[in-house]
């Protein structure tokens, strides 16, 4: 089925403005996205990104520059050794939390990984957290076709999003 020229326009127009590509930049690069999950996980130190990380000092430095210039990491001196600082999750990267558990969800299940420890659980069971899924403002969980684009103005931008390609039982 072909696409009008209004969809095609109204999709060019959108991509433009969205803030996946630069949140992409930002942080999916592997060296930030460790050091993420490693501040999440406590890490705080220069020294304990690069002892855990095995991360060169020069790619370390850099990752830590960009995250305080994005304020997701904040920078401070470290009052119990002013020759140390102290890098810690501000608000802004925090929120980010969600993201890095869904992409993790993501890997183990396309397995790109394995399961390991630590594994992220709530506090209060000890069990591990659900996976995430997209939700309607009411709750429902919500898959692929029951979800639309739509435009400031609530038109649909495009038509139904296409049924999921089907893999090839070999």
């Amino acid at each position: 089925m072909a696409r009008d020229v209004g969809h095609v326009r109204a999709f060019k127009l959108s991509s433009e403005a969205c803030p996946i590509p630069a949140a992409i930049q930002l942080i999916g690069e592997r060296w930030t996205c460790l050091i993420l999950r490693g501040a999440m996980l406590g890490l705080c130190h220069f020294e304990e990104f690069q002892a855990c990380l095995g991360i060169a000092r020069n790619i370390l430095s850099d990752r830590l520059a960009r995250l305080v210039r994005a304020d997701i990491l904040a920078r401070t001196p470290d009052p119990h050794d002013r020759r140390k600082v102290i890098y810690a999750l501000t608000e802004r990267g925090a929120g980010l939390l969600p993201v890095l558990v869904a992409i993790r969800q993501w890997g183990l299940e396309a397995g790109l990984g394995k399961p390991s420890h630590p594994a992220l659980a709530d506090r209060r069971d000890r069990r591990p957290v659900a996976p995430l899924s997209v939700r309607a403002h009411d709750g429902r969980v919500l898959a692929m076709e029951d979800l639309v684009w739509i435009g400031a103005d609530g038109e649909e931008l495009a038509p139904p999003l296409p049924p999921l390609a089907k893999r090839d039982a070999a």
